[in-house]
């Protein structure tokens, strides 16, 4: 018997069950693994899925296998599976072993004609339509397949021919032979190979029959040794079909399948059809598109992975399905960024000042904070002249009552700088106001104690000889609905066309607004993904894509702080 110390982290059904596993001698070690399908890149829900798998191995001492579920090369791609390795390990997770679905097509192969050879499996000529026609209802039992009763020498016979070649795609599948009748859909006659010519992104053009998901998945956590087999809560009606393969193809590990609520986040999509649509139309800049929830697209936006997991670790592990508030994601996006962003300025919508009594050719540097909130970060020196560039809603011609920012007559206090005051204004011939005029008091420097009076409003500023053109990539969500709760992967039944052009309809125009303005010199030299808070705007990363030397583009990762707190 082992004994397990109390865990570190808070109790859930999953790990109890670990714990008693451990403890009776049922297994030695936990062997969990991630499977995702190289059809699409990982998003958020994976993430939960990744740290679940990966966080309860590791605090058992055990190991996770990163296992690509390849069994279908008609939408599978090298290119995901290097994307999801990538994503694996940026997230912080190192997996103990690589493998592939498609490793184990010969042993996959040998089962099935197992379960031929005890009348467990056959070949129906049925078509895709008629055998999802004559499947049964929730309500109503299903058909019986016209050749379900082949003798096991003609099933052995065609399957193998099937694997010779000798039959087009959709000709002849191989379907379990269970019982039509059950109350559970997926144990009437599950289709468990079918036929497809097409090249493989591993196995190349060996094989022309491939399993289906449902059948393979069982035998690969059998082959790796896997103890637990961790799902989301969709694939719970699976489970029994997950149950019947490992026992009757004679599996020599039973590991056993746990399901969990998937993580469903609000105004989010998880839907890989759905996101691959949205790259297949040009509709986003491809997966990786700031907008996008894949962990490709966190990442170039500037999300952490340190967010990531605390976010995940802070939904939790349960049997239900809920809704997330997507406003908790970007919680911990801000406190993980708070201490290790520099803070800085910049000017989105720059509208140009003139201090008109400050001396023309003069520069002087002025001292600036990087944190407020973390002082080990250090200062820099920030340079200030005759001109500087403001934010255009920083200044009203008309202001309402308790604008305190700047307008004829008022005094504002430029951050880490003087107090100026607005006594003109031009306008260009469309009445748009292009310069404003100002003086400043050189007594109310930054830093000196200044005390004499008291101003309401501090904005922030660049200055214009030294500061350096900047591009601005602001989102919004790009979904309109509130709320996307459609379940994922691959048995997932397709939308139809109308369906697709619906959800299309509901993109938000609004969801990506370009601007260019400007930053300070120091931002110059900034590097792809380097972080920062932009003083009252929110929290910016160097676009790695489309950023160049001299050139920045930054994406908005999250604004300024929200009035959300996390539940109790």
């Amino acid at each position: 018997m082992i004994t397990v110390e109390k865990p570190s982290t808070p109790s859930n059904f999953i790990k109890n069950v670990m714990i008693d596993d451990l403890e009776s001698g049922k297994v030695q070690k936990v062997i969990t693994r991630f499977p995702p399908e190289p059809n699409g890149y990982l998003h958020i829900g994976h993430a939960k899925a990744i740290w679940i798998n990966f966080t309860l191995a590791q605090e058992f001492g055990g190991s996770t296998n990163l296992r690509f579920d390849d069994t279908n090369p008609l939408k599978e791609d090298v290119e995901y599976v290097k994307s999801i390795e990538e994503d694996v390990k940026w997230l912080g997770y190192e997996w103990a072993e690589k493998r592939y679905a498609s490793d184990y097509f010969e042993e996959m192969y040998k089962r099935a004609e197992l379960l031929i050879q005890k009348g467990k499996a056959y070949v129906d000529d049925q078509s895709a339509d008629q055998i999802r026609e004559t499947r049964g209802t929730l309500t109503e039992p299903g058909q019986n397949s016209p050749y379900r009763d082949r003798s096991v020498e003609e099933n052995l016979e065609l399957f193998r021919k099937m694997r010779a070649g000798e039959f087009k795609d959709g000709e002849k599948v191989l379907r379990a032979k269970i019982d039509m009748a059950s109350p559970n859909i997926n144990l009437r006659d599950p289709v468990i190979y079918r036929i497809a010519h097409a090249t493989h992104h591993n196995t190349g053009d060996k094989w022309c029959i491939y399993p289906m998901y449902a059948f393979a998945h069982p035998l690969e956590d059998a082959i790796e040794g896997v103890t637990h087999s961790l799902c989301s809560l969709e694939f719970e009606d699976q489970r029994p079909f997950y149950d019947w393969v490992i026992a009757e193809c004679e599996m020599e590990n039973t590991p056993h399948q746990y399901e969990f609520g998937r993580l469903n986040v609000a105004q989010t999509l998880t839907s890989k059809r759905k996101l691959k649509l949205l790259v297949d139309e040009n509709i986003v800049d491809g997966w990786d598109d700031p907008r996008m929830p894949t962990i490709s697209g966190l990442r170039r936006r500037g999300y952490t992975p340190e967010a990531i997991r605390s976010f995940v670790y802070e939904t939790g592990i349960s049997k239900s399905q809920g809704l997330i508030d997507l406003q908790m994601l970007e919680h911990f996006v801000r406190e993980d960024l708070k201490l290790k962003a520099p803070r800085t300025m910049a000017v989105l919508k720059p509208l140009k000042v003139v201090i008109t009594n400050y001396p023309e050719g003069q520069v002087e540097w002025l001292e600036a904070e990087n944190n407020t909130e973390n002082p080990e970060m250090g200062t820099r020196q920030i340079p200030f002249s005759r001109e500087i560039y403001i934010e255009q809603d920083d200044f009203m011609e008309n202001p309402p009552n308790k604008y305190f920012r700047l307008f004829p007559g008022n005094e504002v206090r430029l951050k880490n700088a003087y107090f100026i005051k607005c006594h003109d204004f031009i306008k260009d011939e469309n009445g748009n106001v292009t310069e404003i005029h100002c003086t400043y008091d050189p007594e109310t420097k930054s830093g000196t104690g200044f005390t004499g009076r008291k101003v309401k409003g501090t904005i922030h500023w660049v200055e214009a000889s030294h500061a350096v053109p900047a591009e601005f990539r602001l989102y919004e969500p790009l979904i309109k609905a509130k709320d996307d709760g459609e379940a994922e992967g691959e048995e997932a039944i397709d939308e139809t066309e109308k369906a697709e052009k619906t959800f299309l309809d509901e993109i938000n125009p609004n969801s990506l607004e370009v601007l260019h303005g400007f930053v300070e010199p120091g931002m110059k030299d900034a590097k792809p993904q380097d972080k920062f808070q932009f003083f009252r705007h929110g929290y910016f990363n160097v676009d790695p894509k489309y950023s160049k030397p001299g050139e920045p583009v930054f994406n908005l990762i999250v604004s300024m702080k929200s009035s959300y707190q996390l539940p109790k």
